[in-house]
């Protein structure tokens, strides 16, 4: 699997003794059944076709370790796998939903009510000595989150989680991993670059390519079908809007498809069985650019 060999990069065997008991964080533990790839897992396999099941979880946890990798700073590794926590049920489908196509971050305003209720985790945190507030902002630390184009944690990961559906092989992840390092930017900010330009240039290839899927009108249709079952469950009263950041999405769909409601079902049976032919293209404003421009051995690309 492509997920373990990616780990196994990130030292996944030699895992850090004080992060092993935090990854047992009840509220971590939900991040395990949304998906990554914002609930098209479940989507017709006719537009989706993924080589294997990606979560939040596996994706808070490459992120805690990458920060850890480059870092070996406790704190911001927690912030970094603390960072995702406020996923809802289908992830950025939801921002589409509150039609924050170009920020795509309606739904962070969750994460110091989730963390501050994680009695587990608050414990953990006691006994390392680490203030929660430390890791509810997790966008102080530089080398988890930055804004576009800069490059961080986040946003590399993302790149290799993705890219894995078009055009990353295992080899190209030890490559990247390998080649990061830590500079600072033209703000004196700690910024993960690149050692190499063939592998920053790899890098953004295959953003490019992301970014290009994700403002296609198969993967637009998708995101918005979904958004629209979701706000009609919400209006019936299926399901609360707070309900999309305490459940997973195994859960939220088996409670969707025991609903005796004809029009709600159809709209569930399109979204799972829809044929590429019958996509047509919407009309979506200002979806989010997913730009990069590296630091290549100290020095801004372009």
């Amino acid at each position: 699997m492509l997920l373990q060999y990616y780990l196994e990069q990130l030292n996944y065997k030699e895992l850090p003794d004080f992060l092993i008991k935090y990854l047992q964080t009840p509220s971590l533990l939900r991040l395990k059944k949304v998906g990554y790839f914002c609930g098209m897992d479940y989507a017709s396999k006719d537009i989706y076709d993924f080589s294997e099941y990606i979560s939040r979880y596996d994706h808070s946890l490459t992120v805690s370790l990458l920060v850890y990798k480059l870092t070996k700073d406790k704190t911001a590794t927690l912030a970094g796998l603390f960072h995702d926590i406020a996923t809802p049920c289908f992830s950025h489908v939801i921002d589409y939903m509150n039609k924050d196509y170009e920020n795509q971050e309606s739904t962070e305003e969750y994460t110091e009510c989730i963390l501050r209720r994680d009695k587990y985790l608050q414990k953990c945190l006691e006994e390392d000595n680490i203030a929660i507030d430390d890791i509810i902002d997790f966008k102080r630390y530089t080398i988890v989150d930055n804004e576009r184009p800069k490059v961080c944690a986040d946003r590399i990961d993302g790149v290799i989680l993705t890219g894995w559906t078009k055009n990353i092989e295992d080899k190209d992840i030890k490559q990247i991993v390998d080649d990061l390092c830590i500079f600072k930017n033209e703000e004196n900010e700690d910024e993960i670059g690149f050692n190499t330009e063939s592998v920053a240039t790899k890098v953004l290839e295959v953003s490019k390519s992301i970014d290009i899927y994700c403002h296609s009108k198969e993967d637009n249709y998708m995101m918005e079908l979904l958004a629209k079952i979701t706000k009609l469950s919400i209006d019936k009263k299926y399901i609360s809007y707070d309900d999309l950041y305490w459940y997973n999405e195994e859960e939220i769909f088996f409670l969707w498809k025991g609903k005796q409601d004809k029009e709600f079902l159809e709209l569930i049976d399109k979204f799972e069985n829809i044929k590429k032919s019958d996509i047509v293209m919407l009309d979506i404003p200002n979806i989010k650019i997913r730009n990069l421009n590296p630091i290549i051995n100290g020095k801004r690309s372009k």
